[in-house]
């Protein structure tokens, strides 16, 4: 039993010290672009890892000589193209449940978590609807993402939003232009829905992430944005 324990003990070593030399490739290579690996996974492309960093997913050769400009993959075996790139920031997102402010249709059928900014136009419009995409069986759950940067008011008045006690209703004021009351902090922290963001590639608002976490950029009217969510088996 001893003998066998030692020569179990020597396999996992040497498989840990595999998997660390095909990670040190890739954080070689990061390193000489500047970049850091938040995480490492294997892709499902043989040879090819799924590396997470704070500017977004990318994707290289375990030996650390080839960049893959794709952003996305998606597995084509089934009747709908499916996003399996974003995967690791699905994870993530689902880690800020606690943290978004959700628009629940009392039917459910569809869930998406849009990014929105107050300041932006086209969030004002998606909001003004909120009532019919809920009537059409589609829960929005909303994160911050401050498109002017962090140090823009915007930022500083969602931040308060996010830290009512009454977030909904806090939310719901500030897009028909009400006062914002200023809460400097809680545990809802926007900075991290924003770096989320930026990891899901958003540049701007409103970004709608489905639950396979595709992202559709931009406005969608309440039917279009239905039929485009069954179109895709959502």
């Amino acid at each position: 039993m001893k003998k066998l324990a030692f020569c179990f003990s020597l396999l996992l070593t040497a498989f840990a010290g595999n998997v660390f030399a095909n990670n040190s490739a890739v954080n070689n290579s990061l390193a000489k672009m500047g970049l850091k690996a938040e995480s490492i996974t294997p892709s499902q492309l043989t040879g090819v890892s799924t590396v997470l960093t704070d500017q977004g997913i990318i994707h290289i050769s375990n030996d650390g000589k080839y960049l893959f400009k794709a952003q996305v993959f998606y597995d084509i075996s089934g009747r709908v193209p499916k996003n399996v790139t974003n995967q690791v920031l699905v994870k993530k997102l689902d880690a800020l449940k606690n943290q978004m402010i959700v628009y629940k249709a009392p039917k459910e059928k569809h869930v998406v978590t849009v990014f929105t900014d107050i300041t932006c136009g086209y969030c004002h419009k998606l909001h003004e609807e909120m009532k019919e995409y809920n009537d059409l069986g589609i829960t929005i759950r909303y994160l911050a993402f401050p498109r002017h940067s962090l140090q823009h008011q915007s930022a500083k008045d969602m931040q308060s939003i996010w830290c009512s006690a009454t977030p909904n209703k806090a939310l719901d004021a500030a897009f028909k232009g009400d006062n914002i009351s200023p809460i400097k902090s809680c545990k809802n922290d926007i900075a991290k829905q924003y770096q989320l963001g930026l990891q899901f590639g958003i540049k701007g608002t409103p970004a709608i992430v489905l639950q396979d976490g595709s992202v559709l950029g931009g406005f969608m009217p309440p039917k279009a944005l239905k039929e485009d969510l069954e179109q895709q088996g959502e």
